[in-house]
């Protein structure tokens, strides 16, 4: 069972919008076949023998998608072209980095391959402004970032390579910082809209089923990354062909247009989401509770502290019934500490996953520049990835609709650490696939080890690429839709922010470990990085299912661990003027 929402929880503060969780006329036509109803909890019999399937899928969630299309419209729109932009020189008699030769290659900087490689928003989100809000402020520091790329890619501008360089590196500072602040906070600000936290038992066509909040779940985060792949193939496609007919200047003023629409659709439908008001002493309390926690636990002995720190007296200890003089600070009950326990465990969950990102980050920079020194037939070399999103756009549905219900009509147990685990795996066979090709690169290449800079491509075709690009799709199904679903599923849910940020965090901790194959990652070595990546990958799946095998079997009990009435003092405030209102009503 998936733990209570705030939302479905009639003492719970909502905003002064509307419901969106009652149907009407009006509603789009839900992705989800089944009938929505009220029913009640499944008992241990019919939890064992009953077929569970997703709830059907609120039309307002739709709105929040098409929000993140846009953005990752404007974020993939304009990072495709980064690599050429800084990497390849102005094409000759160009001055907007054009180069629509058919074997063209377009350009701006020249600074080479090397060179082209927010949790404190996310804590603001959950304490002080609100997702919504802290969305706002994270879309308009993005958009002044998306204004200064363009003005580095101006034809005045590019003529000046360096300063160039340093106006884009101060756009994509800005652009990132909105960026880190947005993304963290728009999934579970789509989650939020989902009425049912709890299974519940009902009928279709004289069949007694299970709905389940954990499914409903897990099929809005595929949706929700199936709208993020749509904006990215659009959006990549139209940059790159943009890039090479026109210029840079319009392949970065194009998504900054796109992006204009995330605010416009969060301001039409402001009143009909769910918003949940920030709590200003949950996270300060969640310390306190940790560090109270350890206390007496840490040992200069690593195995007695390991064998402490994952005892279940651990957090038992520190639950309110069981402290007998209480600190002024633990307001909170026992349900808010399973609570906290669960979203920590989670946190430790994604510390292994810039292993995995650091195999994903290979399509942004490596791969793109791999596919420059293959024969292009016309088809620019920074369009190829996108078999990426492409790949993840027919798979999704294939999985959700069939793959993954054939597999619950089986009883086997796909959970979400087994697909996290799986993840690591595929991206490995990803990795070892752009080994290979690397490896025909440098053997059949007029330059050997130095294609990088030779005049002529091998003789290979691009879409040789194709086998990582899809893999490495496969691969984010599992990890990185999964994560997200992991993150809102476990985390307390006044700190769900700061659990998708720190999530999101591993990505950026990923990019900091990438500095480290810098060296590696230009010619005569490209083959031992990929090789290295690979080899990474896999000892980090292993590790990971080894070390989270057992927290796998407990995948059920932590859905179910009930809800919390703590809110923090911010909500319980709210929670106060919004009964009293109602009590005058």
């Amino acid at each position: 069972m998936a733990y209570n929402d705030a939302a479905d929880n009639p003492d719970a503060a909502r905003s002064h919008s509307k419901d969106v969780s009652i149907s009407g006329k009006a509603d789009l036509k839900e992705i989800d076949h089944f009938v929505d109803g009220d029913g009640p909890e499944p008992t241990e019999h019919e939890l064992d023998t009953l077929r569970r399937v997703p709830d059907k899928v609120p039309w307002i969630c739709f709105t929040v998608a098409f929000v993140e299309l846009c953005e990752r419209f404007a974020y993939y729109g304009t990072t495709i072209v980064l690599t050429n932009f800084v990497q390849q020189p102005l094409p000759k008699g160009s001055t907007t980095g054009n180069d629509p030769r058919s074997d063209g290659q377009p350009g701006a900087l020249g600074k080479g391959q090397r060179a082209s490689q927010g949790m404190v928003l996310c804590y603001l989100a959950d304490t002080k402004w609100g997702k919504m809000r802290t969305i706002q402020y994270s879309i308009a520091l993005a958009m002044f970032g998306h204004v200064i790329l363009i003005v580095s890619a101006l034809p005045p501008v590019i003529q000046n390579p360096d300063g160039a360089l340093g106006c884009l590196a101060i756009g994509l500072l800005i652009f990132g910082a909105g960026v880190g602040g947005f993304k963290p906070n728009i999934s579970p600000l789509m989650v939020e809209q989902l009425k049912y936290t709890k299974m519940r038992v009902v009928e279709r066509s004289g069949e007694k089923i299970i709905l389940d909040p954990a499914l409903t779940t897990q099929r809005v985060f595929m949706y929700f990354y199936l709208c993020i792949n749509i904006g990215s193939i659009v959006g990549q496609v139209t940059m790159v062909y943009a890039e090479r007919y026109v210029g840079f200047w319009l392949s970065f003023t194009l998504p900054t247009v796109m992006f204009c629409f995330c605010p416009l659709v969060l301001g039409v439908f402001h009143k009909r989401y769910v918003h949940h008001p920030p709590t200003e002493s949950v996270l300060g309390n969640a310390v306190k509770l940790i560090k109270f926690a350890c206390k007496g636990k840490i040992s200069w002995n690593p195995r007695r502290t390991t064998r402490n720190l994952g005892s279940p007296a651990f957090w038992n200890d520190v639950k309110p019934s069981n402290v007998a003089n209480k600190p002024k600070w633990m307001t909170f009950d026992d349900a808010w500490v399973d609570q906290v326990a669960r979203g920590t465990k989670a946190c430790l969950v994604f510390a292994y996953y810039p292993l995995f990102w650091l195999a994903y980050n290979q399509i942004d920079g490596n791969l793109t520049s791999q596919a420059a020194t293959l024969e292009l037939h016309g088809v620019p070399n920074d369009l190829i990835n996108n078999l990426n999103p492409l790949g993840i756009v027919i798979m999704i549905p294939i999985l959700d609709l069939i793959v993954y219900p054939f597999l619950r009509f089986l009883k086997i147990r796909f959970s979400p650490l087994r697909r996290m685990a799986s993840g690591f795996f595929i991206a490995t066979c990803a990795m070892i696939w752009a080994a290979v090709v690397q490896h025909f690169i440098y053997t059949k290449g007029d330059c050997g080890k130095f294609m990088n800079t030779c005049p002529t491509p091998a003789p290979i075709n691009v879409w040789v690429q194709a086998g990582s690009y899809v893999l490495v799709g496969l691969s984010e199904i599992m990890a990185s839709i999964t994560g997200l679903e992991y993150s809102y599923t476990k985390a307390p849910a006044n700190m769900r922010g700061l659990v998708f940020g720190f999530y999101h965090f591993t990505s950026a901790v990923s990019a900091a470990l990438g500095q480290a194959f810098v060296s590696v990652s230009e010619d005569p070595l490209l083959v031992w990085n990929y090789t290295i990546v690979a080899i990474i990958a896999f000892c980090g799946g292993v590790v990971f299912w080894l070390t989270f095998r057992g927290l796998d079997k407990q995948e059920e009990q932590m859905n179910m661990i009930k809800e919390s009435e703590y809110r923090g003092r911010a909500r319980q405030a709210v929670d106060a003027k919004v009964l009293d209102e109602e009590m005058k009503a």
